[in-house]
């Protein structure tokens, strides 16, 4: 089991979200401010709907930090829901095409589908998005920097050169309201937007996350439950509306020759203090990972978000109650959530790569953590030798 886990709890329309960490070590800073700025961020983009106009997420620690830094036991973050209504929410007898409502219904022998939706419900990915902002803390001990940006939406793709630095990426990025780094994408983004919230209907994308200056090693060949593809694979697979996930090439390495897939390693010793120890590519098919591990390089991953199944103009289902056919029932929902669900692919993709940073650079406390990784460090600029 890894070191460093979480948990949530929590419906869409309950008392409120609740976060369980567990394996950050004692002495790590906890930046409140950070978390409640992903939230933030997680609450905005073009095409969100009225629920987002109640909500005012914020994070409140009740356990696991002292003056402000994690004491090592267990850290529980709450976010309160403003729209506290779940005893008097209106059943649901009609489920929604896409959605959880029939296969919940269905496993738990009921015939409203509102116990279903409330957890089933996107709403629990604010909780996500605290702890991987809590991850993210970690992470900038050790100058790792994730950034997550929408590459795709109905169609409109955007152009993110690979060799763009976080620090630029992120400010694109931010410029705008579909949270892509591609100025020249952003118009036709709104309008396929616009386009779907006038036909009544939804529309999906692609987000992509990028994570740099990541030491290789990170994961395992070892063992399947520890490759580190397949963690971040599960973890943005299970995103609400996630369909496909990829790395580097992803599907597009299936169409390629060997020869213009795998990526040509080099030696340059004027990187030796770099995350890749001095073992450079010139290019990045791999996305960062082989056999299950980093090999230096950054980490890219993408997610395929499909369009939301909340549509205003229904589809066809059958009432649950009667078995007849009817239109699908309605919840105040988005047109578009790409957005906002490229903060949350960032954050959990932050969570999965911490928690194999934990795995291999274990300790009790950041000194001990610290330790480890300038042993580890030092000792691979020239493996096979005594470090410098």
């Amino acid at each position: 089991m890894p070191q460093l886990t979480y948990r949530t709890a929590g419906e869409s329309h309950g008392r409120a979200l609740i976060v369980l960490v567990e394996g950050l070590p004692a002495g790590l800073p906890v930046a409140l401010e950070l978390v409640n700025a992903e939230l933030r961020r997680r609450q905005g983009g073009f095409g969100r709907g009225g629920r987002m106009k109640i909500e005012q997420d914020a994070a409140v620690i009740l356990s696991g930090v002292r003056r402000g830094a994690a004491i090592g036991s267990p850290l529980v973050m709450q976010i309160e829901n403003r729209d506290f209504r779940i005893d008097e929410a209106p059943p649901v007898h009609r489920p929604r095409p896409g959605h959880a409502d029939l296969a919940g219904s269905l496993k738990w022998l009921s015939t409203d589908c509102r116990e279903t939706l409330e957890r089933a419900s996107a709403r629990e990915t604010a909780a996500r998005v605290a702890a991987g902002a809590l991850a993210k803390c970690l992470l900038r001990e050790f100058d790792i920097q994730c950034v997550g940006f929408v590459l795709e939406i109905g169609g409109v793709r955007a152009s993110a050169p690979p060799e763009a630095p976080p620090a630029a990426l992120a400010a694109a990025r931010d410029a705008n309201e579909v949270y892509t780094p591609d100025a020249a994408a952003v118009a036709g983004m709104i309008e396929a937007i616009e386009e779907a919230k006038r036909a009544k209907d939804t529309v999906g994308g692609i987000v992509e996350v990028r994570v740099f200056n990541l030491p290789p090693g990170l994961g395992s060949c070892f063992s399947w439950q520890q490759k580190l593809d397949g963690r971040l694979m599960q973890a943005v697979g299970s995103i609400q509306a996630f369909k496909g996930v990829e790395i580097g090439l992803g599907f597009d390495a299936a169409r390629r020759r060997g020869s213009d897939v795998h990526d040509a390693i080099y030696y340059d010793a004027a990187q030796r203090d770099t995350s890749s120890f001095g073992f450079v590519r010139r290019t990045n098919n791999a996305g960062g990972l082989e056999g299950g591990m980093t090999n230096g390089q950054p980490l890219v991953v993408r997610g395929a978000m499909k369009p939301i199944s909340t549509l205003l103009r229904g589809m066809d289902s059958v009432n649950l109650e009667t078995l007849t056919p009817q239109r699908s029932d309605y919840e105040r929902s988005d047109i578009c959530a790409v957005p906002a669900a490229s903060v949350v692919a960032e954050n959990v993709v932050a969570f999965e790569v911490a928690a194999a940073f934990m795995d291999k650079f274990a300790g009790d406390s950041l000194r001990e953590t610290r330790a480890a990784y300038e042993h580890y460090a030092a000792a691979a600029r020239r493996p096979g030798g005594p470090p410098e």
